[in-house]
């Protein structure tokens, strides 16, 4: 049944496991949404910071085929933000650690154009390699 919220071992070692990575206390998040609202980059995402929080305060892990917590810039905006101190961005780094630990590389260098690698700042391609290749 879809939208149907399970709740088990599954989900909770999930939680768990971001939890670990992040250093946040993620179930302290209340959804009250600031750190959508001050995000920069929320135009380019596929779901909202707060509602990336909220799947994984659930469990869920199809979090991990979100665009999100590759997009996200790590500029803070949210920790400034948030109400309850939380690092959405530190979240959204455990979740990219957790995608790269199935050794699944999210970009191929080779097979971006020589003519763009010469024109892409050199930090991009660092960014990505960092971010994106496991």
């Amino acid at each position: 049944m879809p939208g149907k919220i399970v709740i088990n071992d599954k989900t909770i070692a999930f939680l768990e496991k971001i939890i670990e990575l992040s250093g946040e206390t993620i179930t302290l998040c209340d959804q009250c949404g600031t750190c959508s609202g001050g995000c920069p980059v929320i135009h380019e995402m596929d779901i909202t910071p707060s509602q990336m929080m909220h799947k994984v305060q659930l469990g869920q892990e199809d979090v991990l085929e979100s665009k999100t917590m590759w997009l996200c810039a790590s500029c803070n905006t949210c920790t400034v933000r948030c109400p309850r101190g939380l690092d959405v961005a530190k979240v959204a780094e455990a979740l990219r650690q957790v995608k790269l630990r199935q050794s699944i590389d999210n970009v191929d260098l080779n097979s971006i154009p020589k003519e763009d690698l010469r024109e892409l700042p050199p930090i991009a391609i660092i960014a990505a390699n960092r971010k994106m290749i496991s």
